[in-house]
């Protein structure tokens, strides 16, 4: 069973940034691929960006240019890299991981273990 620990969340004014963790536990991180999401209240879960076991990445429309994914294998975690913030941005970000590493996964039944959350929350 793999578990994931996001962290990095806060509250920062409009303009400002954060970066998202997620730490994974298991053998097999290297072999996942890897998504954040996020969740505003009322509002459905929606894809924000993922990247596959290769490296390759994918980004909702809205945050492309703002926001950036990566991970280090080596410690087994995933980031999420968020600039140029804004109001709408305010969300609970969830990390996700998926077995089929290759596959570029932007639908959330598609993953397999998922974080607790971590609130991010932009001020105008």
């Amino acid at each position: 069973q793999v578990q994931l620990v996001e962290s990095g969340g806060g509250l920062v004014q409009a303009g400002g940034s954060l970066r998202l963790s997620c730490a994974a536990s298991g053998r097999t991180f290297s072999s996942y691929a890897m998504g954040w999401f996020r969740q505003a209240p009322g509002k459905e879960r929606r894809f924000v960006a993922t990247i596959t076991r290769s490296g390759d990445s994918t980004y909702y429309d809205s945050v492309k240019g703002r926001f950036t994914i990566s991970r280090d294998n080596a410690k087994k975690t995933v980031y999420l890299q968020m600039n140029s913030l804004k109001p709408e941005d305010t969300a609970v970000y969830y990390c996700a991981g998926s077995s089929i590493g290759s596959r570029i996964s932007t639908t959330a039944n598609w993953y397999d273990f998922w974080g607790q959350g971590t609130q991010v929350t932009i001020s105008s």
